[in-house]
């Protein structure tokens, strides 16, 4: 379900998707999350891309949902339908994740989806001057893409109940000290910054990515337990793969390691 509306690129092992709506300060429709979910689909199934980047054109990320678009779809109580080769970009299925990591460049306005697309997100990158701000109780509705749950294991309950309760505006500065996004650079600077950190992830071994990937969200999820009663029989299997050794003559050969995915 392609639309102009998400660019999306290939750029060796890393997949970049992009809003692509700036003279509507990106207003996240229906066809922008079905193509979306597509780009996250192909993202998770093509064993040739090891990491994901989602950016935004133009001088914000997102100004929120297209809400007369998506007012309907709330008010039947159900999420939308999605085919086969779709992936929630949201996460509210863990048991139907994207399985690759997904680095986020953010810039500007970035209220609604566009917070709860970043704490989707595993690594996030920000221009200096993003604005996140959830507005949906100055709406008359609530977050129903995740922010309810992650927020507050991202930042902690006071915080997030401020920022939920209000539609309080939180700055880049006080993202970044509260530790939801990782960088701070200069408006302009974010999407490279973020494909740098990108293809260093699509640089190491794949499985090994995937693996840690999964084991913290099982974590996350389930609790430490659960993550840490599996964590040996999640190794063995790399560890009589091509990749685990190439890393081992890599490591003993003193060079930079080449890994297929296998």
């Amino acid at each position: 379900m392609a639309s102009e509306k998400i660019k999306v690129e290939t750029r060796g092992h890393v997949l970049t998707m992009g809003f692509n709506r700036p003279e509507k300060r990106n207003a996240f429709d229906l066809d922008m999350y079905y193509a979306l979910a597509e780009a996250y689909g192909e993202l998770s199934q093509n064993k040739d891309l090891r990491c994901g980047l989602l950016y935004a054109e133009g001088d914000h990320f997102s100004a929120g949902l297209d809400l007369p678009q998506w007012g309907p779809v709330f008010a039947s109580g159900k999420w939308v339908e999605m085919k086969e080769n779709m992936v929630d970009p949201f996460g509210l299925d863990e048991n139907a994740r994207c399985k690759k990591p997904i680095v986020m460049a953010a810039q500007g306005i970035c209220f609604t989806i566009a917070w709860e697309l970043m704490m989707a997100a595993d690594i996030r990158i920000a221009a200096n001057n993003m604005r996140l701000a959830h507005l949906e109780v100055l709406r008359g509705i609530f977050p129903v893409g995740g922010a309810t749950v992650r927020m507050y294991q991202e930042i902690g309950w006071g915080h997030a109940m401020h920022y939920l309760m209000t539609g309080d505006e939180m700055p880049a500065a006080e993202a970044y000290r509260l530790g939801l996004v990782q960088e701070l650079v200069e408006p302009g600077q974010q999407f490279d910054r973020a494909l740098l950190m990108a293809e260093k992830i699509a640089k190491a071994a794949p499985m090994g990515v995937q693996a840690v990937l999964a084991s913290a969200r099982k974590a996350r999820v389930q609790g430490p337990q659960a993550a840490l009663s599996t964590l040996f029989d999640e190794i063995k299997p790399l560890m009589s793969s091509k990749d685990s050794e190439e890393g081992l003559h890599a490591f003993l050969e003193r060079r930079e390691p080449h890994f297929t995915g296998e």
